[in-house]
């Protein structure tokens, strides 16, 4: 009888926790070839940095936009072939999840779903740019955040150890 009860709370809290995205949207692109044309002269062996950045924001209650920002910088030699730099973002319905679970929902799911949206956004505009087809690597944003928390813990932590030798 106990586990009965027992199982219909856990059934109860499950069906109150919702994930549901709205919508996925492009919120800003932005596409640079500082060399003009002498771009094309040169041999084509590039160096690729690629810079990611996530932006949250509650826009009502249960209600969240998440935007992935993407910078693709592509250089041959010292300069700058093409800039790339992609906003992708989503609106996501989330209800019954609060603290830790909320911001893993927002830090990991949410730029899971964006990431590959973004990054055919990024391949596309770049063959459009007329430079050869740019596809980037899958992303774990479960061990970005998990590195992330990490780095926040030792940060804490040695702050707390230098207020205690001060």
């Amino acid at each position: 009888m106990a586990e009965e009860q027992n199982g219909a709370a856990a059934n109860a809290d499950a069906q109150q926790v919702q994930f549901a995205m709205q919508r996925i949207y492009l919120k800003d692109l932005s596409f640079e070839t500082p060399m003009g044309a002498e771009v094309f002269k040169k041999q084509w062996k590039p160096a690729v940095n690629q810079e990611l950045n996530t932006k949250t924001a509650k826009i009502d209650e249960d209600l969240y936009e998440v935007a992935l920002t993407l910078t693709i910088t592509v250089k041959l030699e010292e300069e700058t072939a093409f800039l790339v730099e992609v906003q992708q973002a989503g609106l996501f319905g989330i209800k019954g999840l609060e603290g830790q679970q909320l911001a893993q929902a927002l830090n990991t799911a949410c730029p899971t779903i964006l990431f590959p949206y973004a990054r055919e956004v990024v391949d596309n505009i770049v063959t459009k740019g007329s430079f050869p087809a740019l596809m980037l690597p899958p992303i774990n944003f479960d061990a970005l955040f998990a590195a992330a928390l990490q780095q926040a813990q030792q940060q804490a932590e040695q702050g707390s150890a230098e207020k205690t030798d001060a």
